[in-house]
């Protein structure tokens, strides 16, 4: 089962496995928003030319009107995930992550581990954190954020904040505390709350030394003309991002009913995802598997599942019913 257990998606081997089933496979185990940005609205590119200088200004500039932050502190990525492993490359020292994470933040660095607030001391350390978290869904404490940062004087150390899922709750972002003094770097995620994972695309802030670093290992054209033009429209689009916050929340909502009419306990808040604790989860994700729902299972915990937002009402039903049968 480590196919699953490594990151969500994989809906190709899934079918292999357990087959087509008698409807169409609904993949629920990643956290991406079902309702995506309509691209549509995107203005018209040319597939044929190259990435240009302009249409970066102004996704860079859309995303940090979006995030809070000055352009300049910001630099576009091909993808968070691609961001966090550059940060391994680009910034020495000890590196302590969550003990529930991201299986990217355990990866970064092959001697990282895990930090443990009533032991470990991160000052001088490369301490990243997802808040919020993934994949329990928590907030971290915005105090507790804060006294880990002013902890970061030494050289090497610094504050990570993944902040892939802090679209739907901006006030929960640490984005407005970047500046060049500050040893604070934020990655944000486009495709998660934008519901376009497939469009790659993600963001560091920081001081304007580190993003240097960045644009310098990215080189020319790191990211495609298809994810400036369509990111640059989405951040713009405020009445879609607005309403979108109100519509998460009840949406997330109305999964927490239905996994609790099943004695299953939700855990999180962030909207997109809710994780659940079971002795027979792994039993749970194959009898859902078996029709065609595929969830997220973890090897560093056999009772968890993760189960993303289903899209609509039909979805969320076929949902129930899978849990109340099989």
């Amino acid at each position: 089962m480590t196919g699953w257990t490594f990151h969500g998606g994989k809906l190709d081997a899934a079918r292999r496995i357990f087959g087509d089933g008698q409807a169409p496979w609904m993949d629920l185990s990643t956290g991406i928003n079902p309702d995506s940005w309509p691209v549509e609205k995107a203005p018209a590119f040319n597939w044929r030319a190259l990435p240009d200088d302009a249409q970066l200004a102004v996704l860079e500039h859309n995303a940090a009107a979006h995030f809070g932050v000055d352009p300049s502190h910001l630099c576009a990525v091909p993808g968070s995930e691609a961001g966090l492993r550059l940060l391994g490359e680009l910034l020495p020292g000890d590196l302590l992550h969550g003990a529930a994470c991201y299986r990217t933040h355990r990866d970064i660095r092959p001697d990282s581990r895990a930090f443990a607030p009533d032991r470990d001391d991160p000052a001088g350390k490369i301490l990243l954190l997802a808040n919020p978290n993934n994949p329990d869904g928590r907030l971290l404490d915005r105090e507790a954020l804060d006294g880990l940062l002013h902890r970061q004087t030494d050289s090497c150390g610094w504050l990570v904040l993944d902040e892939a899922y802090a679209d739907y709750r901006p006030e929960s972002s640490l984005a407005h505390r970047i500046e060049d003094a500050q040893r604070l770097i934020i990655f944000r995620s486009f495709g998660k709350f934008f519901g376009l994972a497939g469009l790659r695309l993600g963001f560091v802030i920081g001081p304007r030394s580190i993003i240097a670093r960045f644009r310098e290992r990215l080189g020319s054209w790191p990211l495609s003309t298809a994810a400036l033009v369509i990111g640059a429209a989405a951040y713009a689009d405020r009445d879609w991002i607005v309403t979108m916050r109100i519509q998460l929340i009840a949406q997330a909502a109305a999964l927490d009913d239905v996994l609790r009419a099943h004695d299953l306990e939700p855990q999180g808040v962030c909207p997109l995802f809710r994780l659940i604790e079971t002795d027979n989860a792994m039993a749970l994700f194959e009898r859902l598997a078996r029709q065609a729902i595929l969830t997220r299972p973890f090897d560093e915990n056999a009772r968890w599942l993760r189960i993303g937002l289903p899209q609509g009402a039909d979805s969320l039903a076929r949902l129930d019913e899978a849990l109340a049968h099989g």
